[in-house]
């Protein structure tokens, strides 16, 4: 089981638009340093499971037949935008899970298209899609929102985004695991006020020590925060995500 990061930005991207700060200058200067919105693509070798669908150019990157089903962390328009495209498709139906959020976003769920909205997902109650089994993680966010507890042979992913902290219930249930790598929403460097609705670096960092996970990967990176990684360090067993990288497992 592989995890690929397709989009490790926050709504606004990398660069933003009209900015002139270092990380934006960086990013317009070497493409590896953009970042666009938050998502992933699971991948078990037997099948492909899309985390979120906020790129915009779905169609071209996937097949009919490519994804065995979407995951919806939550109805924000940076995490859907895509699929107002994608909906419109012949000749293949995509199921798609998510969160209870009766509203959607706009017309997705009036409107599905090709796209085939299962029952909203129970928080905490695991379900099987192919061959990996999964337990939404109930987020704290101005939505409801869903991380994802990936695993399959004893490997363990957590994706966890859009998120400002944990609540009690998922903390305490992924401290029950000692193998396991965390995926965190890290929007913003470390604030002296609490944050909102997205994780500080301080945030995370304390959910790193509690959880003790033998790695923990930042996603929905501001370009704050990437100002902020051109003149700091993180400790051991924290890392940066990238478009484009590829957590690879045997």
């Amino acid at each position: 089981m592989k995890l690929i990061f397709l989009g490790t930005g926050d709504v606004r991207q990398v660069p933003v638009y009209g900015c002139k700060c270092d990380a934006c200058q960086a990013a317009r200067a070497d493409a590896r340093l953009r970042r666009r919105p938050c998502s992933a693509l699971l991948d078990t070798g037997r099948h492909r499971i899309l985390i979120d669908g906020g790129l915009t150019d779905l169609a071209e990157r996937f097949a009919p037949g490519d994804l065995a089903a979407i995951l919806l962390t939550h109805y924000h328009v940076d995490h859907v935008q895509g699929l107002f495209h994608l909906r419109w498709g012949v000749n293949d139906s995509i199921p798609v899970y998510g969160p209870d959020d009766h509203n959607g976003c706009a017309d997705l769920l009036k409107h599905p298209g090709i796209l085939d909205f299962r029952p909203p997902l129970t928080p905490l109650m695991p379900f099987t899609l192919g061959d990996v089994e999964i337990t939404p993680l109930p987020l704290q966010h101005s939505k409801p929102t869903f991380g994802y507890l990936f695993e399959l042979k004893g490997q363990r992913i957590a994706y966890l985004t859009d998120t400002v902290g944990l609540p009690e219930n998922t903390e305490a249930f992924l401290a029950q695991f000692d193998e396991l790598e965390i995926v965190i929403d890290c929007s913003q460097p470390p604030q002296t006020q609490p944050p909102r609705n997205h994780n500080d670096l301080n945030l995370v960092l304390a959910i790193h020590q509690r959880l003790q996970p033998k790695q923990t990967w930042l996603t929905h990176l501001s370009h704050d925060m990437d100002a902020w990684l051109m003149t700091h360090k993180l400790p051991t067993g924290v890392r940066v995500a990238r478009d484009g990288l590829v957590m690879g497992c045997p």
